[in-house]
């Protein structure tokens, strides 16, 4: 049976906040924060040095509990320190899949040794890692300067496996299980723990940082707080209807990386985990003393961030990324989860492998996404491309959600609603546009319907505790749930997606998981419970935050087999996990249609890309409520400016498509999908740098300005790449809005008028509804199309106007990235295009950025705006060969800004301006 949704279901589940367990309801937490502290301690006896590393073995001085340390160093700057149990019972759960390639590490060497404690080095020696014995802990420094200290409070908690008929024996049963250690009940559900109590933890200092980022997905501030009187931030995938704000409740992927800036110096601590995972963080001031100081001087105060990782179960593999700038950390993190091996083109011979980050998108899927809960039938949606066409809006995308199946079966058509899917896929390609379907992984229970027969035959279903297949409720009703975690699983899944098994579906049918947290409606917390059974006999706990990041790894499997290796996949994922970065696009879930959820969703988007997860949006309009107009233009305009643009609703919510609510909204919305569309080819250059130095597309203030701490908090507003400042407006009614301009030798130019400002000071500016405020900076050059057409495909009809923007020294730079938008020529036929506009000293350059590349493109430059010019006092001339000639132009000299037009400039030939 079906389970149907109606407003008032949707609005019980959204104030059921009482399903999900609160910090004191998390046993293993609790046991860990109420327990005194260990004292583990070592030896140099037990000190072993390897080309790999070191190793050290640990014991814990009441319990005589004995852990294997290895401390290893990599060739990028990171520390890796991976503690398990020395002598097994049974082997503990370590993540797979998620690391990916093989680590390459630097020899370790003594630099010195004392009674109680070893300095080790590696490298050039700038670094030093000191191992003190006796307590136990580990200090990490460059040049002198203290970075980070790993256990400085004594809080290594490492609970090890016991043999069940031997525990049971020495100790009172009641007395463990009102601490959860072998059985714990929350409301009416009980989990039987096969493995006994089996948490890690560990708490780490870092050194003069009280700034804090990450460890999404969190409806919270970009900058974390001060969880030691609030909630722990929690990470543990679950299903959260209408998430609360302000929140540290885990949401619905996780990222165990945190970083912490100062002005000196970035660094990053990734906490490789996937069972339940909470993380404290506490802002201190510490003293240090100066031996340059006279005596009885007061020591000098700095801060301190203490950061506790504790963790249900597995091992302990923490990663100490070290910088020192926060692209060296994006680079140190993306080498660790969001590597590829491929034949790339940085000047490679082509069968060598490079890494590549990010995954590339398909130009399609940073175009305009129309999504909702459900669009009716073919003709509903027809009706709704043509009225995007209509109103001039473009778009690339519609979207089919649940109702568009057979009663919730996926891989099947609805025969009354859509009895042509593949004519309507071919209704839409013909305007170069897409069809997404939705995926969910729970398999309706139905022996007639073959691809639960095969599920079930093939053993491909997650297993109860009793070992029977796992049944629980979500849309279809009583359902199985594939095992993503086996790979012959994903194998049998990434099957259903080719054209001759997956009726009715066409090479531009795409997908979205779905509901992969993973969501069961009669589950503990919503989710599954964590005594269920995945393949190898591992418990749902251990790797219950991997199940979404294995559903989209298979889809993504899937669309790359489709097409015999030759496309980009598109795939959106609401679960995610470190390393989805490589498989495509995540979202933020179900948002609110109030003001609080537009606010909110930057620093989502912020901390998801400083983590990794670059591609990402939030549903633009909300999911559920009905926004009311301004709302909606100002979501539209804040959701143009972000890396993953979809509008969403559900269906009890009144249409919304953008042209249902008078012409002056309808106006506004298609300004600013317009300029997203003029805006792509900057776009594009930003995924190709993700792709390839996994730069995020969208950044906090201080990324861009690391010694600015005016920055360091500012979460309303933020960067496109390095050249576009933007600051969404996410108020009602407000006329002005303040902007902060960051840098006191920068230059800011207001893109609506061109006006410029210095930096180092905030702005007010004037708004009203079809304001969107952007800022590009000084020396940059950014490139757009004159026009956008219908969608993206229509792009390369229009020519290209590069927007000059010199700084202070009459200088910029800028980049451009071509390709053919949908395959992997790029990589395996070296078919693309990277050139590079350069400005000083009065002339403007374009060249060659990478001469591997080996795509010819049509695109021509057809205007160059050039602002902050002070005076013209020659013809502009181009210089293309041995040609000089002269070029039409018109100076503002008000404005300072010089027009250079009709100039049909081929991109993949050199030429040059001279002003």
């Amino acid at each position: 049976m079906e389970v149907n949704v109606s407003t008032e279901s949707i609005e019980s589940v959204l104030k059921s906040e009482d399903k999900f367990r609160k910090n004191h309801e998390i046993l293993f937490y609790r046991r860990q924060r109420d327990k005194a502290v260990s004292q583990y301690f070592t030896s140099y006896e037990t000190f072993v040095l390897t080309d790999g590393g070191a190793s050290l073995e640990l014991c814990e001085r009441d319990s005589q509990d004995r852990l294997s340390l290895q401390i290893r160093a990599t060739q990028n700057g990171t520390i890796r320190v991976s503690i398990d149990e020395l002598q097994l019972v049974k082997p503990r759960y370590q993540v797979s899949d998620v690391l990916v390639g093989e680590l390459r590490y630097e020899p370790l060497r003594v630099e010195w040794k004392k009674e109680d404690c070893v300095c080790l080095t590696w490298g050039l020696g700038q670094y030093q890692l000191l191992a003190f014995f006796s307590p136990f802990k580990l200090e990490i420094s460059c040049a002198g300067e203290e970075i980070v200290t790993l256990n400085p409070g004594n809080k290594l908690c490492f609970e090890t496996l016991q043999d069940p008929a031997r525990s049971s024996s020495n100790s009172s049963e009641g007395d463990e299980n009102c601490c959860g250690l072998w059985k714990e009940t929350f409301r009416q559900f009980e989990d039987i723990k096969a493995n006994g109590p089996s948490s890690v933890g560990l708490d780490l200092s870092l050194h003069g940082f009280n700034h804090t980022y990450g460890v999404p997905e969190h409806a919270d501030t970009l900058l974390l707080k001060d969880t030691s009187v609030s909630e722990a931030y929690r990470l543990y995938n679950l299903d959260v209807f209408g998430y609360e704000i302000n929140s540290r409740l885990g949401l619905y992927g996780s990222v165990p990386l945190l970083l912490a800036h100062k002005p000196e110096r970035t660094a990053g601590v990734f906490w490789l985990n996937s069972s339940e995972t909470l993380v404290d963080v506490k802002y201190n001031t510490e003293q240090n003393e100066d031996e340059d100081e006279p005596p009885g001087k007061k020591s000098r105060i700095s801060p301190r961030t203490d950061v506790r990782w504790i963790s249900e179960s597995g091992t302990i593999d923490c990663f100490i990324l070290l910088g020192p700038t926060p692209a060296q950390v994006f680079s140190q993190y993306a080498q660790l989860t969001g590597k590829c091996r491929c034949r790339l083109y940085n000047g490679c011979a082509r069968n060598r492998p490079l890494l590549s980050y990010q995954a590339l998108p398909p130009l399609f899927s940073l175009g305009n996404h129309q999504c909702r809960w459900n669009y009716e039938d073919e003709a509903d949606v027809k009706a709704v491309d043509a009225g995007f066409d209509l109103h001039g809006i473009p778009y690339d995308v519609i979207w089919l959600d649940i109702e568009h199946t057979d009663g919730k079966r996926y891989f099947t058509w609805d025969s009354k609603r859509f009895p042509n899917p593949a004519e309507l896929q071919h209704h839409l390609m013909k305007k170069k546009r897409k069809l997404v379907v939705i995926s969910d992984p729970h398999i309706k229970m139905d022996p007639d319907w073959s691809i639960y027969c095969e599920a079930k035959k093939g053993g491909h279903f997650v297993k109860n505790r009793e070992g029977f297949d796992f049944e629980g409720t979500c849309w279809p009703g009583e359902s199985c749930y594939l095992d993503f975690s086996s790979s012959k699983t994903r194998l049998w899944y990434a099957r259903q997606f080719s054209l001759s098994k997956y009726e009715g579906s066409t090479e531009s049918l795409f997908v979205w998981n779905d509901m992969n947290e993973p969501s069961v409606f009669n589950g503990p917390e919503q989710t599954m419970p964590k005594d269920a059974l995945h393949h190898g006999g591992w418990e749902h706990r251990e790797l219950h935050n991997l199940y979404g990041f294995y559903q989209h790894m298979a889809t993504f499997e899937g669309l790359l087999t489709r097409s015999g290796g030759t496309e980009r996949p598109f795939i959106l994922t609401r679960s995610f996990f470190a390393g989805s970065q490589r498989l495509g696009a995540i979202w933020t879930g179900d948002n609110v249609a109030t003001w609080e959820y537009l606010k909110i969703s930057i620093p989502m988007l912020l901390s998801l890309s400083l983590t990794g997860i670059q591609f990402c949006g939030a549903d633009v309009g909300g999911f559920v409520q009905d926004p009311d107009p301004e709302l909606l233009v100002r979501w539209y305009q804040a959701g143009a400016l972000q890396p993953f643009f979809r509008a969403h609703s559900a269906k009890m919510t009144k249409r919304r498509e953008p042209w249902l609510f008078g012409e002056e909204v309808t106006s506004a919305i298609r300004s600013a999908v317009q300029d997203r569309y003029c805006l792509l080819p900057y776009w594009y250059t930003l995924f190709h740098q993700a792709h390839t130095a996994a730069l995020p597309p969208i950044r906090p203030l201080w990324v861009e300005f690391p010694k600015d701490t005016s920055t360091f908090a500012v979460e309303n507003q933020y960067m496109i790449g390095g050249a576009l400042l933007v600051c969404p407006v996410t108020d009602p009614g407000v006329t002005e809005v303040k902007v902060l301009l960051p840098g006191s030798n920068e230059l800011w130019y207001d893109t609506n008028t061109s006006e410029v400002h210095k930096g180092a000071r905030s702005l007010d500016v004037p708004v009203t509804l079809t304001t969107v405020l952007v800022f590009q900076r000084g020396g940059t050059v950014v490139p757009r199309r004159t026009a956008c057409g219908s969608c993206t495909a229509d792009l390369q009809h229009y020519t290209i106007t590069l927007t000059v923007a010199l700084d202070i020294k009459g200088k910029a730079d800028g980049f451009l990235y071509l390709d053919d938008g949908h395959s992997f020529n790029y990589r395996d036929q070296m078919q693309f295009c990277l050139r590079r506009f350069s400005m000083q000293a009065g002339r403007l350059v374009n060249s060659c950025a990478n001469d591997k590349g080996l795509f010819v493109s049509d695109d021509k430059v057809e205007t160059v705006v050039i602002l902050g010019l002070k005076s013209v006092k020659r013809k502009p001339k181009l210089k293309s060969g041995a040609k000089r000639t002269s070029v039409m132009f018109e100076f503002d000299k008000k404005r300072g800004v010089l027009t250079l037009s009709g100039l049909e400039l081929e991109i993949c030939k050199d030429w040059e301006i001279i002003i």
